[in-house]
């Protein structure tokens, strides 16, 4: 986050304009503290009153115009030039950038939707393009809408509807985090997500949001799981911690899944380390146990 910008919102404090002094009223006042309800200018503290602002602002107005005149830049340079003058002297008045406030992103996604937004401290807030700042906004991977708001003098709000992580996908040697439509979340560090599923194989960033919520459902299968792969983009192998392999048919998933849950109340199957339970046929469920030791061969921690 660029310094001096910081999260949080906070009052602004608005000008009020005054009617102009007497004569008399302005000797007076030379030696007394000024008015709270001017403006104070950027530069020295000087006090600066609406209608000096205006002139000054106007006076911008007819250098830029006569610079951009002069120089021969095309036209349609014209309004940027004279935006700019404005700006500037709007700036000095106190119209500049002090606080960014975000809503609705996580900590990580925060980081990155500043470094997204591009925006600088004592940046003239008047000159702000939002529609370009909410395009850059939403062009991070987090963010899956976007609404930005000037908040004057000094205060840019942006709230966010974010995109939750689903899972870790690995696929070609890579790994990346995705949300609930397969979407990469490209900012996203795959190892800070433990906790979130591995799915693996070509197709499986796109199938992962269907299959994931009847998985997640059964707290003895999630526990256990230690990747879901995908088969040719058409299937699912679950990859259990112990090494077991549950192969689920191609269609009707959710039958298959209902169907082990049923075998697991009655005879704790998944805790029984068989090497492969295949529910790719809706009649049978095949099991194979892991392989016995060859005779001869000595049993792992024997005699």
């Amino acid at each position: 986050m660029p310094a001096g910008l910081r999260g949080g919102s906070r009052k602004p404090t608005r000008p009020r304009a005054e009617a102009p002094a007497s004569p008399k009223a302005r000797s007076a006042a030379r030696t007394a503290a000024p008015p709270a309800g001017k403006l104070q200018a950027a530069r020295g503290g000087v006090g600066v009153s609406p209608r000096l602002a205006l002139t000054v602002a106007g006076g911008a107005l007819v250098v830029a115009l006569v610079a951009t005149l002069a120089t021969g830049h095309r036209i349609e340079r014209l309004g940027q030039a004279l935006m700019r003058g404005v700006d500037g002297e709007f700036a000095d008045m106190g119209f500049k950038l002090k606080t960014v406030h975000i809503e609705g992103a996580s900590p990580m996604a925060k980081a990155d939707i500043m470094n997204a937004a591009a925006l600088y401290q004592d940046q003239p807030t008047l000159g702000l393009d939002l529609a370009a700042l909410r395009t850059r906004v939403e062009a991070v991977g987090w963010v899956k809408s976007a609404k930005v708001v000037r908040l004057l003098p000094d205060t840019v709000f942006i709230s966010v509807e974010e995109r939750p992580a689903l899972a870790v996908w690995q696929h070609s040697g890579a790994m990346r985090v995705i949300d609930g439509e397969g979407r990469i979340i490209r900012e996203a560090d795959a190892a800070r997500f433990p906790q979130l599923p591995l799915v693996v194989g070509q197709g499986a960033d796109q199938a992962a949001g269907a299959i994931l919520p009847a998985v997640n459902a059964r707290p003895r299968l999630r526990d256990r799981l230690e990747a879901l792969v995908r088969v040719d983009d058409r299937r699912w192998d679950l990859r259990l911690k112990d090494g077991s392999l549950i192969q689920l048919p191609a269609i009707d998933e959710e039958s298959a899944l209902i169907q082990l849950d049923q075998l697991d109340q009655r005879q704790r199957i998944l805790d029984l380390g068989f090497a492969r339970i295949d529910l790719r046929d809706p009649e049978m469920v095949a099991v194979r146990p892991r392989d016995a030791a060859l005779p001869g061969q000595p049993v792992a921690g024997g005699a």
